[in-house]
C-alpha cells in the first residue's frame, strides 16, 4: 500500500467522499463548471433534506 493511500484511509470519513467525487468527475472528463454546477446542486439538495430532518 503507498503511503498515499495509507494517509487517505486514515483521512476522515468526508475527506475520502471528496477525493472519491473528485476522481470521478475527472476521469470523465467533467468541464470544471459543470462539475462546479453539478456540486452545487448537490449540495443545495443535501442540506435541504439536512434541515428537514433537524
Amino acid at each position: 500500500m503507498s503511503e498515499e493511500t495509507h494517509n487517505l484511509s486514515e483521512a476522515p470519513i468526508e475527506v475520502q467522499i471528496a477525493v472519491d467525487l473528485i476522481q470521478l468527475l475527472e476521469e470523465n472528463k467533467i468541464d470544471n463548471k459543470i462539475a462546479i454546477k453539478a456540486l452545487q446542486i448537490a449540495l443545495t439538495d443535501f442540506e435541504s433534506k439536512t434541515q428537514k430532518n433537524d
